[in-house]
């Protein structure tokens, strides 16, 4: 596992683009903050007293899948190419009739964990490694909600993939900016690298702004200001860590415009989730506190 602090403090040159990457942090650096969470997924089981699963009952955004507490949509693998130690999968299954009810019907289960009641923080740096697969419609992400009512205590999305291999998307949502009005933006991988590779996907938070890294090229920043010309600033309150491995729904199908078989989902990928092949690989996930004064 890595145990240092990369480069927080540096800033990118543009947004979007392949930015060079900064140095590693110094010493000095790493001396000014507090790991707050960290969890490096290298004993091979799921973390309770850090972690929540999310059960069948929970469903968002036309979202094709039933998330359950099972191994074989959250499990563990001792190694993995590019790996600094254990890491966490999350995968889909396709299971016809997962749910038939009045409220939906789905055919796909897959893993969704929280750490809500076990750890939240205001302000600092959240990051994780992450390696995605080539596969259209899927719908994984790494974000920070806030525990009230949604969106009043604000949403932080630092990584959001459907499946488009040369870019993830990220956002915010609070009162007056959510759902489709909401901030968003773009990371566009630089050739050579895209989202099948190891990369740390991070968001740096402080009471005046929201900044968005990929592997240290911060390619977004909202500030306050900015966000109170839409409604009010909704990240003054402590937010909780999600991983989460959706499948279709209202993002892949903005993006995609596929309604066939499923919506936002794809023929050849329902059948590479038939073979097992989908996945969100998390190689480590740590939280810093701010910066010493």
């Amino acid at each position: 596992m890595r145990l240092t602090l990369t480069a927080v403090m540096a800033l990118a040159l543009c947004a979007c683009t392949g930015n060079e990457t900064t140095e590693e942090a110094t010493a000095t650096d790493d001396a000014a903050r507090t790991v707050l969470f960290e969890d490096g997924f290298d004993d091979g089981a799921l973390d309770r007293d850090k972690w929540n699963v999310e059960g069948p009952e929970f469903w968002v955004n036309n979202e094709l899948q039933v998330y359950v507490d099972e191994p074989g949509v959250i499990s563990f693998r001792e190694t993995m190419e590019g790996a600094e130690g254990g890491v966490l999968v999350l995968k889909p299954e396709f299971r016809a009739g997962a749910e038939d009810s009045e409220r939906r019907t789905a055919d796909f289960v897959s893993g969704r964990i929280n750490s809500k009641g076990n750890f939240d923080f205001a302000y600092g740096r959240a990051e994780a490694r992450i390696k995605m697969t080539d596969h259209v419609g899927v719908w994984p992400a790494w974000w920070l909600l806030g525990n009230g009512q949604w969106p009043d205590t604000g949403e932080i999305d630092i990584l959001e993939y459907v499946g488009q291999t040369d870019w993830i998307g990220v956002a915010v949502h609070g009162p007056g900016y959510s759902g489709e009005e909401a901030p968003v933006e773009r990371f566009y991988f630089p050739e050579g690298e895209d989202a099948t590779g190891w990369h740390v996907y991070a968001v740096e938070w402080t009471p005046e702004d929201i900044a968005f890294f990929v592997d240290d090229r911060e390619f977004w920043r909202v500030t306050k200001a900015e966000i109170e010309e839409m409604g009010r600033w909704s990240y003054d309150n402590p937010k909780y860590l999600i991983l989460n491995f959706a499948v279709g729904g209202v993002y892949p199908w903005k993006v995609n415009d596929i309604v066939e078989p499923y919506y936002g989902l794809p023929q050849e990928t329902v059948e590479a989730i038939q073979r097992g092949e989908p996945e969100m690989a998390v190689d480590w996930v740590r939280v810093w506190g701010q910066p010493a004064e």
